[in-house]
């Protein structure tokens, strides 16, 4: 029985761990400060000026399957018609800051 339950909470933990999220232990300090230099001029305040059906507010980022660290790390990494890639030109962890970042304040309203 004390096997049993080991293997459960052993299960458990791991588990845990495998599926938490990345964004967590992200800089969110640091995702603003890269967003207000690089991002703010198209998507001040969570807008998107070239296409504003497509802002960065929950909503838009939920309705078009971009509300998740991975998701838009992955457009900021290799950019979209016209928003530019910046691969390249930011570390792997501050986009993963800017994803944080981004993601609460979503949640915030912006």
């Amino acid at each position: 029985m004390k096997r049993i339950i080991s293997l459960l909470l052993l299960g458990i933990t791991i588990f845990t761990f495998a599926f938490s999220s990345p964004a967590l232990a992200a800089d969110t300090a640091s995702g603003a400060k890269i967003f207000s230099a690089n991002c703010a001029s198209c998507h001040a305040g969570g807008r998107n000026l070239v296409k504003a059906d497509k802002s960065l507010k929950k909503d838009d980022l939920e309705k078009y399957g971009m509300y998740s660290a991975e998701a838009i790390i992955t457009q900021v990494k290799n950019g979209k018609n016209a928003m530019p890639m910046f691969q390249g030109r930011l570390k792997p962890e501050q986009a993963a800051d800017v994803a944080a970042y981004v993601l609460e304040q979503a949640d915030k309203g912006w």
